[in-house]
């Protein structure tokens, strides 16, 4: 329908009129918080599922990669250390600006602060891991022996032989597009979830919940642009000698359209064209390493998850161990990679990390009302980074011929 309220415009007025009714109507929060449950539950619905035939269709997609060999290995190089770049670039200033040190929010009924300040230890990272049972790490929620077993699976589906490889690439892409169809229906509900989440916060904490939130997207919009006009720059000027600027302003028009959109896919088509023929990046290249790129290289996304996660700990007072952040660390790369293709990817993929650390899924709450205004520069961020891989690539792959137009 065109006359159709835009759903991010929906989560506005969502987040506006559930902290405005929590406020001025606290006694209803217990009839409220109905509904703010049974929305964290189909989040929490979506998680182990959606990780696991995410995860495994990511694996298989790569064999189409694989097979262009050299090139397939310098681009998933790539996308894992300028992901992991931007995610420590993230922690790094989360963890010294500490955004939501002076927030006073009551922590969630059932949330134990002392077992998740112990909850992990270095050598953990490693073993849990490894599943005993993956039946019942799934049936508990437990995200990372998930990530491993869909790795693995994914993995050993390419070594079957032809007609069991078919089948289950086959199960494995019709379940996942199943999952991403609960998915979107569950996103349709997020209106009336994030009224209810912040009609509850704001009637049992106040409007004092809101006040670090500005320092948060002063927090995120930092990393953001140390990534993008420092970081990434760098990555290509080293690597290819090339003006970095300069090619940044050969793509200004798809990383403006990347920044109105949000959304890597939406732009593809303009950044394939601009690449080819402003910078002058072979087909063969921009072919492979954008389309791969826009599903599953998102540095702006990693970033953000990575900070809005340990900003939610300090809003409730909780510290993380560094073990804990480095699987805030881990988990915001591998689900970087692997959920990519998820609509309003931030609100799905957050409660993933925080169900990897054991925070309560309510701190989606409390930065849900920035979302929309940080997705638009970390998609930015995204298309840039799949640019500069596209023209690093070009320059390893020819360096004499590489890219003309800069």
């Amino acid at each position: 329908m065109k006359n159709k309220i835009p759903l991010h415009v929906q989560i506005i007025i969502g987040v506006v009129l559930g902290s405005l009714g929590g406020v001025l109507f606290p006694q209803f929060s217990g009839f409220v918080k109905i509904f703010a449950q049974l929305f964290l539950k189909l989040l929490k619905m979506l998680v182990i599922p959606l990780i696991f035939t995410s995860l495994v269709s990511g694996v298989l997609y790569s064999k189409d990669a694989a097979s262009v060999g050299r090139m397939s290995f310098k681009t998933f190089v790539y996308y894992i250390i300028t992901s992991l770049l931007a995610i420590l670039t993230g922690q790094i200033l989360v963890n010294i600006l500490k955004p939501g040190v002076k927030a006073s929010v009551k922590i969630p009924e059932g949330v134990d602060v002392q077992h998740l300040a112990t909850n992990f230890s270095y050598s953990d990272i490693f073993t849990r891991i490894v599943p005993d049972n993956i039946f019942q790490s799934m049936a508990k929620g437990e995200v990372l022996p998930v990530i491993f077993f869909a790795l693995i699976t994914g993995f050993f589906i390419l070594k079957l032989k032809t007609e069991h490889k078919d089948f289950l690439t086959e199960f494995f892409e019709s379940f996942y597009s199943l999952m991403m169809k609960i998915t979107e229906f569950v996103i349709l509900l997020a209106p009336y979830g994030i009224f209810a989440l912040l009609y509850k916060t704001t009637a049992e904490s106040g409007l004092s919940v809101f006040k670090t939130l500005f320092f948060y997207f002063f927090t995120v919009l930092s990393g953001l642009i140390i990534h993008f006009f420092i970081t990434l720059p760098f990555l290509g000027y080293v690597i290819t000698g090339k003006n970095p600027y300069a090619f940044m302003k050969k793509m200004i028009t798809p990383l403006l359209t990347a920044f109105s959109t949000s959304s890597s896919s939406a732009t593809l088509p303009l950044t394939i064209k601009y690449l080819q023929e402003n910078v002058g990046v072979p087909n063969r290249i921009a072919g492979f390493v954008l389309p791969l790129g826009a599903t599953i290289n998102m540095d702006g996304t990693a970033l953000y998850e990575c900070v809005a996660v340990i900003y939610i700990a300090q809003c409730y007072g909780i510290h993380l161990t560094f073990s804990q952040q480095a699987v805030v660390v881990i988990t915001s790369l591998l689900v970087s990679i692997g959920a990519a293709g998820i609509p309003m990817a931030g609100l799905v993929m957050m409660s993933i990390i925080l169900k990897a650390v054991g925070l309560p899924l309510e701190g989606i709450g409390l930065i849900i009302a920035v979302d929309r205004f940080l997705d638009m520069f970390r998609t930015a961020t995204n298309v840039f980074s799949d640019s500069t891989g596209a023209l690093i690539i070009s320059y390893l792959e020819d360096k004499d011929n590489c890219c003309p137009g800069l």
